[in-house]
């Protein structure tokens, strides 16, 4: 638990998948914090100044420092609050797990946002096909297991919350077929686990 001497703040914005990140490790930790919801048409200076370089949300402030990046906050919130890892502590397994973290930003949210929001048929089919593509790499890598980090939440389920619960609303409202559970049924099996944690449930946007 974060000490009454901790100031733990979080700046952010109800819908962003990577804010929704680090709430689910801030609760997975039973880290008290402070929650900032930001109006990104207006951004406050407090969110300039701790995040100058971009200027995006989700912003951590711990005891005054900042941090910007989802996936680096909660590498950070892992080392700082010991309590129930998020990464392995096996080196070759924490490297596997910053592997497909980082996969899922590069390859799955840019494709399929890309796909819902793209007007050019063309350009929108190699966006859907892209997507596709990455899913199934994922597929393959969860296997049989209850999450990609065994038998409690880690790094990659984390990271994959953009593919549990945003991907199914945005190929509904594109009317697309990208994450199905005839197309990838051990992923969505995992995702329906995921979904149904009590501490992934309370961090999810309504």
């Amino acid at each position: 638990m974060a000490s009454s001497q901790e100031e733990v703040t979080l700046l952010g914005a109800t819908g962003s998948p990577f804010v929704c990140r680090v709430h689910i490790a801030l609760k997975l930790k039973g880290v008290e914090y402070k929650y900032v919801e930001e109006n990104l048409r207006n951004k406050s200076e407090l969110l300039l100044k701790s995040n100058p370089v971009h200027k995006k949300i989700p912003v951590f402030i711990h005891n005054g420092k900042s941090i910007a990046e989802s996936l680096v906050i909660v590498e950070y919130i892992d080392e700082t609050w010991k309590n129930n890892p998020i990464l392995p502590s096996d080196p070759y397994q924490r490297a596997l797990a910053r592997f497909w973290s980082k996969f899922i930003d590069d390859k799955v949210f840019g494709a399929s946002w890309k796909a819902v929001f793209t007007a050019d048929e063309k350009e929108r089919e190699k966006n859907v096909e892209e997507a596709i593509d990455a899913l199934q790499f994922l597929e393959n890598e969860i296997k049989d297991k209850k999450f990609f980090g065994g038998e409690e939440i880690g790094l990659v389920d984390i990271a994959a919350v953009y593919i549990a619960f945003w991907v199914p609303m945005v190929q509904e409202i594109a009317g697309l077929e990208l994450f199905t559970s005839e197309k990838f049924p051990k992923l969505h099996n995992w995702s329906q686990e995921f979904l149904n944690h009590p501490i992934v449930k309370e961090s999810l946007p309504p």
